[in-house]
């Protein structure tokens, strides 16, 4: 282990720092009621504070300042759905990638059948919702010139909002989609989750430590061969 490592600030505090957003069932969700984080990578946060032994505290945080509060120290690692990206990259190192996704629509079922394409998403009028400063308004500026993009701040009721028609689809991860549809049942439908229009990794974030990363690409991998992690991902996604 290298001299004066994030890892080694870990063991010495006895507290593992997780950034996460609170805001991306079933990854991770915040009941500001009790102030109580839950979800699939909650769960393995606190499996990654057992394996080295510590504590853990959640960091809120937001997508658009993730990249901050990872550069400036607030937390060791960001879990919650982060995407695999190169910008993210420059900042800081990613884990093995533990979930394959990728971006897919979701829409009021009755509209399915509109929104197969990015064509047919693509078309003045359209009304396409996001949440500001993460990879779903990347793709839409990316991939969207003629629909209009609706910016909306809170990723846990943004699905409410689709529901009751107050925009037409939201492209999202298609995990996220089809969760979605699960709590929307007759309401909501994931749109070819299984045919998503790019590719995307999940993975943890982390400082750019190469003790920090080493230990914590040992316990995921170890995670995948106990069968811990596929009894969590059962838990969450199943």
């Amino acid at each position: 282990m290298a001299d004066g490592s994030r890892l080694d600030a870990i063991l010495e505090r006895h507290v593992l720092r997780v950034g996460t957003t609170g805001d991306y069932r079933p990854l991770t969700a915040l009941d500001k009621g009790t102030g109580e984080y839950s979800g699939f990578d909650i769960d393995m946060a606190r499996a990654l504070a057992r394996a080295l032994g510590v504590s853990i505290a959640f960091a809120p945080t937001t997508w658009s300042g993730l990249a901050q509060g990872l550069a400036e120290g607030d937390f060791d690692i960001a879990m919650g759905g982060v995407s695999v990206t190169l910008d993210r990259q420059r900042i800081g190192f990613f884990s093995a990638p533990y979930l394959r996704d990728g971006k897919t629509p979701i829409a009021r079922c009755s509209d399915q059948q509109k929104f197969q394409t990015l064509t047919d998403i693509d078309r003045p009028g359209v009304k396409v919702i996001a949440n500001p400063g993460g990879t779903n308004e990347r793709f839409d500026r990316a991939r969207l010139h003629a629909a209009d993009i609706i910016l909306y701040a809170d990723n846990l009721t943004i699905f409410d909002q689709l529901a009751l028609g107050r925009a037409d689809l939201m492209i999202t991860d298609a995990s996220e989609t089809r969760f979605q549809a699960k709590l929307h049942p007759g309401v909501l439908c994931a749109i070819h989750p299984d045919q998503p229009f790019d590719f995307a990794e999940k993975a943890y974030w982390m400082a750019p430590d190469p003790a920090l990363k080493a230990f914590v690409d040992q316990w995921l991998h170890l995670m995948k061969e106990d069968g811990d992690f596929d009894a969590l991902f059962a838990k969450w996604f199943r």
